[in-house]
């Protein structure tokens, strides 16, 4: 079988300027992972602008601000069951995803708490 690479190039160079590819190539997309964590985790975990309530999980902003909370422990999280989590099985795209969303989010708390 014979393949055209030229061709091949062209249209990755194409894909290349629409943002969700571009994202998708960088490990993830930071929209479609707030849309997989509105979907699914949300009805557990708290939002910050909510009043404490033990029954709930802790927000993301929290979450993510904890020190060893990094994207080599996000990934490796979302592959292991955590009862009594409920255990959501997330296509490997959507993990990624997820992923992007939680770094970006540390990244704007991060930014937050230095002012900027």
């Amino acid at each position: 079988m014979r393949t055209n690479l030229p061709l091949i190039a062209a249209a990755l160079i194409a894909l290349s300027g629409f943002p969700s590819a571009s994202s998708a190539l960088a490990g993830g997309s930071v929209e479609r992972g707030k849309v997989v964590i509105e979907q699914w985790c949300r009805t557990c975990h708290q939002r910050a602008s909510d009043n404490p309530d033990p029954d709930m999980a802790p927000s993301y902003e929290q979450i993510v601000l904890r020190p060893d909370h990094t994207r080599a422990y996000f990934v490796k999280f979302l592959k292991e069951d955590h009862f009594p989590m409920t255990t959501y099985r997330l296509f490997d795209s959507e993990r990624e995803d997820v992923v992007a969303y939680l770094m970006a989010l540390q990244q704007s708390e991060l930014d937050k708490r230095k002012g900027k």
